[in-house]
């Protein structure tokens, strides 16, 4: 027997929509109070303490689910799609309400039998001990105690894809690639998820106005086979066309149309759109942006499109706060605008006070800034940057009065690859084993970076790479130096949603130039040791020492860290790591004196990046040196 499946589609549909309102009324509009509501680990932090709306007319039920010959994972999926399950301990609002929930079970069962390719399968739902589809329409149950629902879900075998026909302007691809393989398992979810891609990949062709025409699946009984037809018409290829900026105050609608990069004429490609709107939500000047298309061409051939905006607030403000009992205390904060001169300028103060409760409070670093960046400034890919800085610092290596003013540009060349330069000049004040010198120093620093991580707080794949280059002429020393320095660091995901990733990062840098390591400034020297090189040690603590066992810097460095990111809940992670680093006097690095640290650290994933909790000890340490480290703040190390 073969049976046209109309409700393969309807039924998820019907979860889906469910799902849809579901999220809609997860992601709306919050209060004030409800917005800064959080847990960490466990604990919750600006609850709301108002009690949840009372159900009227309340009636509870007690349920019994039986799911026959399932297996523990459909089980499982018929569990998760069953409102009278997830909610078997909360009250519905009437009997009618009970009758409601159990008619939606019914859909929501089916869809979950289908998403899982049982397409013979059985629901009874029976409330009070009759079937709903032979109640009342407005039933009455006995008050007093739970009424007794029954479920009872008799599976049916796996259906298998059959036969896969794509027609129309679907003709020409090749089923394998949207997964339509004969024998294999036929999910309906794997059904809907091939007529989109279809249509998906019509429109990647640049034809805006592509749609299905069919999609069908016919259950073969018999055989317990599903036939899939799926039809479609692409429509004409066509140019993107006006881009039309609705929404915007005190934004320039021009500018938000040009950077968005899609006024240029290019032949449409929904990649692109998605691109535009990512491109514009970095600005971070709008709370919210939709590019809609309209379901016509206009009369020249082309696409007109619609950005909406709202814009958010401009000004801004935050701090932070970093632990390590090597470096102590470190605390952040700034204020900003996001849009200064109506084209998303930003402009930034920020400080910052380290080392807190390791030194007396005349031996801090403190470290302001003045960063400005506009976006745009010559062509939609590039940004204008330009920063005035002044820092007071006194690592262990040196004590040093730093100011420094920067100004250049990136400019992105593609998704993930995007290059920078400009000037610098930087006047510093050192008193460092070498005794009090002056140093007046101008640079010319360039950088290339090559980031294709999927999450840059939390990667789980891809890389970040990056070469910079730094000549630079000391101006009262007269002496030329350059620095050069590499990184490359990559993850690789394993397991069920990449529970376990691997994470390693490789660093190296030289400095080229300068008579002696006098002549080259204390703070354009390498050291490494700390929570970001090699945890264990003390910040700057891995360097070359004179004969007084002074800091002195180094002209080379490499240094190497592996982690095995390992989630233990959806929330919690353990991260074992090791970082080895060496530091030479000479251009050609020194790997006698490797230095190693090794250690264990937490994880609490949070919507804003994990909380990063570190304990290591240094393999290798020096005589008098750190005996451990522990290091708190927010990211992952790398």
């Amino acid at each position: 027997m073969r049976k046209r499946l109309p409700t393969v589609s309807n039924a998820y549909r019907k979860t889906g929509t469910a799902l849809a309102v579901l999220a809609a009324v997860l992601c709306g509009p919050l209060s004030l109070r409800d917005a800064n509501a959080f847990k960490i680990f466990g604990m919750s932090f600006f609850e709301n303490d108002e009690e949840p709306n009372e159900v009227i007319d309340p009636v509870n039920y007690s349920l019994d689910l039986e799911t026959g010959t399932a297996d523990d994972d459909l089980k499982e999926s018929l569990e998760n799609a069953s409102r009278l399950f997830q909610e078997k301990d909360q009250p519905v609002s009437g009997n009618l309400g009970l009758v409601i929930r159990a008619r939606d079970d019914r859909d929501r069962l089916l869809a979950a039998l289908y998403e899982n390719a049982r397409y013979g399968g059985v629901i009874s739902i029976t409330v009070n001990g009759q079937d709903i589809d032979s109640l009342p329409p407005d039933p009455v149950f006995p008050a007093g105690a739970p009424v007794p629902v029954a479920i009872s879900v008799t599976p049916g075998p796996v259906f298998t894809i059959g036969k896969v026909t794509l027609e129309g302007d679907a003709s020409g691809k090749n089923p394998a690639d949207y997964d339509l393989v004969a024998g294999a398992q036929a999910n309906s979810t794997l059904i809907i998820k091939a007529g989109e891609q279809v249509v998906e990949d019509l429109k990647e062709e640049g034809r805006p106005l592509a749609k299905l025409t069919n999609r069908a699946a016919v259950a073969d009984h018999k055989t317990n086979t599903v036939d899939v037809d799926i039809a479609a018409e692409g429509g004409p290829v066509a140019p993107f066309g006006t881009v039309t900026v609705t929404g915007t105050k005190t934004v320039d609608p021009q500018f938000v149309a040009r950077y968005s990069r899609l006024d240029t004429g290019r032949r449409y490609s929904p990649e692109e759109i998605r691109k535009a709107n990512e491109r514009l939500r970095a600005l971070g000047v709008f709370a919210s942006i939709t590019i809609k298309e309209p379901t016509a061409l206009a009369p020249d051939g082309s696409l007109p499109l619609t950005i909406e905006v709202s814009e958010g607030k401009h000004r801004y403000f935050g701090g932070g706060v970093q632990y390590s009992t090597t470096d102590g205390f470190g605390v952040q904060g700034y204020w900003g605008h996001r849009n200064l001169f109506g084209q998303a300028e930003s402009l930034k103060f920020e400080g910052s006070v380290n080392r807190i409760g390791e030194n007396d409070i005349s031996s801090l670093d403190y470290n302001a800034g003045l960063i400005f960046a506009k976006p745009g400034a010559f062509g939609p890919a590039s940004t204008f940057n330009a920063s005035l800085k002044a820092s007071l610092l006194d690592p262990d290596a040196y004590k040093a009065t730093i100011f420094t003013g920067a100004a250049g540009v990136t400019y992105e060349l593609s998704d993930t690859d995007t290059i920078s330069g400009g000037g610098e000049l930087s006047w510093a004040n050192v008193d460092d084993a070498f005794g009090k010198n002056e140093y007046l120093t101008a640079a010319l620093p360039f950088e290339y970076v090559r980031d294709t991580r999927d999450n840059k707080l939390n990667p789980t794949e891809g890389y970040r790479g990056s070469i910079n280059a730094k000549p630079s002429y000391e101006i009262d020393g007269q002496t030329f130096f350059s620095s050069f320095e590499g990184s490359i660091a990559g993850y690789y995901g394993l397991g069920e949603e990449n529970g376990f990733v691997l994470a390693g990062r490789l660093n190296a840098g030289v400095i080229v130039g300068g008579d002696g390591l006098v002549d080259i400034p204390a703070n354009r020297r390498f050291y490494l040791g700390g929570g970001g090189t090699v945890r264990g040690y003390s910040y700057q603590e891995i360097s070359p020492r004179n004969d007084d066992d002074e800091l002195l810097g180094g002209r080379s460095y490499v240094n190497a860290t592996i982690e095995a990111r390992i989630g233990i809940t959806d929330t919690i992670g353990l991260v074992p790591f090791v970082d080895v680093g060496t530091v030479s006097a000479k251009t050609a690095p020194d790997f006698s004196d490797i230095k190693a640290g090794a250690g264990v650290g937490l994880r609490y994933l949070t919507p804003f990046g994990p909380i990063r909790l570190d304990v290591a000890v240094p393999l290798n340490p020096y005589p008098g040196g750190t005996s451990y480290g522990i290091y708190a703040g927010i990211g992952q190390s790398f």
